[in-house]
């Protein structure tokens, strides 16, 4: 099939940036079974049924479209922390709940996961405008404040925020990196803030 016959097949398949979301679908999925780097557009191309150039009139390069989809993957990230808070009643119990999410989700996409943090771009993400950070950032952020006393300062709540934050990205990529055993039971202990060992022998180890 020629070009011209690819080009008119396409547009009679893909309007008003469905074919954006057919290859950013199509990737998600993809690399759920290979990292990044193996990753190709050619390869997403041909799963969607469209040619190369096709994807390049949407994604100039392969950079371009890992961003993609790591938007793509923070925004279902966030949105599981929503609900998970959501179901637990919001408030101290809500924010676990959105912690211990983070570190599953994580475990559950592993490659996805990875992508993520090596594609999306570097900011601030404590920077007063809320409006360029991440949706997950942007939970955080918020459910911080909210649980915080009044007057915390802006400082503090920057402070908590990231404690909070390296607290369940630390134990997600010590599981990740085969450090420790991905154990519901460490996982929860951790978020929470509980001891994982028998009271007496607390007490001994803090004596």
């Amino acid at each position: 099939m020629s070009d011209a016959g690819n080009t008119k097949s396409e547009k009679r398949a893909y309007h008003h940036g469905d074919l954006r979301a057919a290859l950013i679908e199509t990737g998600m999925r993809l690399i759920e079974f290979s990292d990044a780097d193996r990753l190709s557009l050619r390869e997403v191309s041909r799963e969607v049924g469209v040619s190369a150039a096709a994807v390049y009139r949407h994604f100039p390069d392969k950079d371009a479209f890992l961003a993609a989809l790591a938007e793509e993957g923070l925004d279902r990230l966030g949105a599981a922390q929503r609900q998970a808070a959501a179901e637990a009643g919001y408030g101290a119990q809500g924010f676990n709940a959105s912690g211990r999410t983070y570190v599953r989700f994580a475990l559950k996409h592993p490659a996805l996961f990875k992508m993520i943090m090596s594609h999306t771009p570097q900011i601030d993400h404590f920077a007063a405008d809320a409006t360029s950070v991440s949706s997950p950032m942007r939970w955080l952020r918020s459910s911080v404040a909210a649980l915080a006393p009044e007057g915390t300062s802006p400082e503090q709540l920057r402070s908590a925020a990231l404690r909070a934050w390296s607290k369940v990205h630390g134990l997600t990529m010590l599981i990740l990196d085969g450090q420790i055993a991905a154990d519901d039971g460490v996982i929860e202990a951790v978020i929470d803030g509980r001891d994982i060992w028998p009271e007496t022998k607390a007490q001994s180890i803090t004596q």
